[in-house]
């Protein structure tokens, strides 16, 4: 089992790194720290952020120490940038349920005895993990609601994460309420969790390690000033007319110009439900 598990590791590495060349998220972001530094050197470009905010800021140390700091709290520990409530406890669930879970297996795995208290901890992950998969699977799959896509609609490559998700849970929870052993439901573990870890090149499974790198960045241009030179976030207004002014003359678009600040919800004004 020790073996079992540093092959898998061994896997989740090499196809992350496979699959960060594979997509070129490291050569993004970058690119983009990159483009902010010039916009930065040049020191000349209005704020992004507002008129008000003046001219691009540099980062102190502190600065950066601090955006770290929101990203592991907010972006990552919390899940902060969900807005929908049930959508976020859905994936604080299955993100605390799986860390649970492969913490305590490991710990069994390579530790001198298995206590009952990480016994416990193994099986509250796999718990947790089965309520957030399957909360997922049949409440946010693919949005099904807004695309009309129902849950039994299967893409095994746009899938094949979540899939792997809900069969580790499932067979975790069957081999512990069978009392262990080397069955047909340890079979069953080591097949879903193989195809968990084995299939991190063609599966969602990676993006959970550049995430944060993403969040972090998206802070950081916001902080700057430079925010890839788009316009301001919001049609909100700002602290004076002059403010306003000079968000709306920053869209390319001219029927924008004249739009009015606070253009209204929009299509989030009622919940999509025409299929």
């Amino acid at each position: 089992m020790q073996m079992y598990v540093i092959i898998m590791v061994a896997l989740v590495v090499s196809m992350t790194i496979a699959d960060l060349i594979h997509k070129g998220s490291k050569t993004y972001f970058d690119n983009a720290v990159a483009k902010s530094e010039a916009l930065l050197a040049a020191g000349d470009a209005p704020c992004s952020l507002g008129r008000e905010e003046g001219r691009l800021k540099q980062l102190s140390a502190g600065d950066k120490a601090g955006i770290i700091r929101d990203t592991l709290l907010i972006d990552v520990a919390t899940a902060g940038e969900f807005k929908n409530p049930v959508r976020r406890l859905v994936h604080i669930l299955t993100m605390y349920g799986f860390i649970l879970f492969n913490a305590a297996t490991a710990m069994i795995i390579f530790g001198e005895e298995s206590t009952t208290i990480l016994a416990q901890v193994w099986n509250t992950g796999a718990i947790l993990l089965f309520i957030g998969t399957f909360w997922y699977w049949f409440s946010f799959k693919v949005d099904s609601e807004s695309e009309g896509v129902p849950w039994t609609s299967v893409t095994l490559r746009k899938d094949s994460f979540s899939l792997a998700l809900m069969a580790t849970s499932v067979t975790a929870i069957g081999w512990s309420a069978t009392n262990g052993g080397t069955g047909i439901w340890f079979a069953l573990v080591i097949l879903s969790t193989a195809s968990l870890f084995g299939g991190v090149y063609w599966s969602k499974f990676s993006h959970m390690f550049f995430k944060p790198a993403a969040g972090y960045n998206k802070r950081v241009i916001k902080a700057n000033g430079t925010n890839e030179n788009l316009p301001h976030e919001t049609r909100y207004g700002g602290k004076t007319a002059a403010d306003d002014e000079f968000q709306q003359n920053r869209h390319s678009m001219e029927l924008l110009k004249d739009a009015p600040m606070d253009m209204g919800l929009g299509i989030k004004r009622e919940a999509p439900n025409h299929y």
